[in-house]
């Protein structure tokens, strides 16, 4: 099922303007553990690498510098502290996570983590509708169509089946937020949805014989570097960067269709005592200097919509009508069959 999302309009920014300014949110009915002490310790489980330092120096060191408080990281891969958190439901050594799309919704459904609370975080006002399911949206990061320009262009998820690209493309293993995107959109752009999903798999037969089936970006940017493959679907953030720092003939598409839609998620655990500290945090993640760091660094699109982009960066993100083109999917029912898609996909398409 495809939903439009909101237009994004944007007030006045401009990065690296130092540390926002951090005013603690209001707690109204919390009691007194809730706020802010000094000397209060916060744990976060996030990513590492770019997102590790742009939050440091964008959130962690004005609380820290502002408030008393130590703020301590658990870096590592989405699944195990996923697993973590669900182990600790209800005494949480959490007090904020981090997940993608699907499993933010469903760890609010299983009472893991909360629903968001957008009268308590100032900057939540300004978050775009989808950014406000499973938790707080920080980051917009759409899976598309990459490709080498010269081999020919892309402008609609159809183009996939264009005779120039046979035999040339890099099908992305499933599961995973690619290989589900592939199939989710495969179904959708030939008559079907993530409900009928048998038109998606038919249709990437057809595609038959790939070049490779690719399991990872740094898989992929080494067959696109040798010439093995010209065409896959992947992170535009991350590919954007690649092509900037290793190969500029790799383009980003952006489908008539839309991209499908994927982001990051801040996700206050349920059994925090650390709630407006939690919150302070997601305040500043959603600030001016955080979400336009991320921008800029790592071509993560902004989930708010009082910013203005630079003009350097609007070509590289996803703004304006193309966020309302943005593709969403009924999460649930695609984890649902998860299992069972994956075992196909494993038959059908890369046997």
């Amino acid at each position: 099922m495809k939903k439009h999302l909101n237009r994004r309009q944007f007030g006045t920014a401009l990065l690296g303007a130092g540390a926002a300014t951090l005013a603690a949110p209001a707690i109204f009915g919390l009691n007194a553990v809730a706020q802010i002490r000094r000397g209060d310790e916060l744990v976060v489980g996030i990513w590492g690498g770019a997102q590790e330092r742009i939050t440091r120096q964008h959130i962690v060191r004005p609380l820290e510098e502002k408030h008393g408080v130590k703020i301590n990281y658990v870096l590592g891969g989405t699944p195990e502290r996923r697993a973590r958190a669900y182990q600790e439901r209800g005494r949480p050594s959490f007090d904020l996570l981090y997940l993608n799309i699907f499993e933010s919704r469903q760890a609010v459904k299983d009472g893991v983590t909360q629903a968001p609370a957008l009268d308590r975080v100032p900057n939540a006002k300004f978050l775009y509708e989808p950014a406000k399911l499973g938790g707080y949206g920080v980051a917009f990061n759409p899976v598309t169509i990459v490709y080498d320009k010269r081999k020919g262009t892309v402008t609609s998820w159809k183009d996939l089946w264009k005779p120039e690209w046979k035999g040339r493309i890099a099908w992305p293993s499933y599961p995973g937020a690619q290989g589900t995107a592939g199939l989710l959109m495969a179904a959708q752009v030939w008559g079907g949805s993530e409900r009928n999903v048998d038109i998606g798999f038919q249709k990437i037969r057809e595609l038959k014989p790939f070049a490779a089936i690719q399991g990872s970006q740094d898989q992929l940017y080494t067959m696109f570097d040798q010439g093995v493959a010209d065409i896959s679907i992947e992170f535009g953030s991350f590919t954007r960067s690649y092509a900037e720092t290793r190969n500029a003939n790799i383009e980003i598409a952006n489908p008539v269709e839309g991209q499908a839609l994927a982001q990051n998620v801040a996700c206050p655990t349920v059994g925090t005592t650390k709630q407006a500290l939690v919150e302070a945090f997601i305040d500043l993640h959603l600030g001016e200097a955080c979400q336009l760091a991320y921008a800029r660094e790592i071509y993560y699109s902004p989930t708010v919509s009082n910013l203005t982009i630079p003009a350097d960066l609007r070509s590289k993100l996803v703004l304006g009508d193309d966020v309302k083109k943005l593709v969403d999917f009924d999460w649930d029912h695609v984890i649902s069959q998860q299992t069972a898609w994956s075992s196909r996909f494993n038959r059908e398409i890369a046997g």
